[in-house]
């Protein structure tokens, strides 16, 4: 199928000009924290913010199993929406920007694979509303961080703004509709994780932590002073005989 790039007047590729030509007039050391950032660095700290998370998480086990498993889906939505994309670009066969724009100014040269849907914002957006699912505190931080992906790839001249935006939409479809099947399945996996040796992957402090709140695993009472109490009962019913 033909790319979607069209001649003549195009919003899409007005607003990739203004953002783009922001690159034009920075200093060098602004486009390469720019390409960092909007190639590897955003996806890092999503990583770490579902390591902390997760982290959180686990600390509060009123929350339960089920906190575990929304913050599993998150990675796990953004896998599934990768694969996703993969007919999606075969199927519209969309060029690169700066194969059918010249004057760009491209951060990082050499991509010669399709442009929609840009992976990178739906691997980000995939992310952040699935922990919006289980986290709202972290999810707003990780959807934030999706839309400085999304603006970083106009930036660096590899992505249409639509590209983006198709990125963010199948993200999102991704992790929402798939959501309550995710649950079905996850829960009852990190509830049997609870149980297990592994406990402290869903729960701070393991399975102790849950049996000595029920009394299960409770350490016995104090025995000592049973048998002094027993021995003085014992004596006075020797000195009354």
């Amino acid at each position: 199928m033909a790319g979607l790039a069209f001649e003549g007047p195009n919003p899409d590729v007005d607003v990739l000009d203004g953002i783009n030509g922001l690159a034009k007039d920075a200093p060098q050391w602004v486009n390469r924290a720019m390409e960092f950032i909007g190639e590897y660095g955003i996806i890092a700290a999503l990583g770490v913010l579902c390591l902390i998370a997760w982290w959180v998480a686990r600390r509060r086990p009123e929350r339960g199993p089920a906190a575990i498993a929304g913050l599993v889906w998150a990675p796990l939505a953004a896998g599934l929406a990768l694969l996703a994309n993969i007919p999606i670009r075969g199927f519209v066969e969309r060029p690169r920007p700066f194969k059918d724009h010249t004057g760009l100014a491209v951060l990082i040269p050499g991509k010669s694979d399709f442009s929609f849907v840009s992976d990178h914002a739906t691997l980000t957006m995939a992310v952040g509303v699935g922990l919006f699912i289980a986290h709202r505190r972290f999810g707003l931080i990780g959807i934030g961080l999706a839309l400085l992906e999304g603006f970083c790839r106009v930036y660096m001249g590899v992505h249409y703004p639509t590209d983006v935006i198709g990125g963010f939409a199948l993200g999102t479809a991704v992790a929402l509709l798939l959501a309550p099947l995710a649950q079905a399945l996850l829960v009852p996996l990190t509830t049997a994780i609870e149980r297990s040796p592994l406990a402290w992957l869903v729960r701070a402090g393991g399975r102790s932590t849950e049996r000595a709140a029920d009394g299960r695993d409770a350490e016995p009472g104090p025995v000592v002073a049973a048998e002094p109490a027993l021995r003085h009962h014992e004596r006075d019913k020797d000195l009354a005989a």
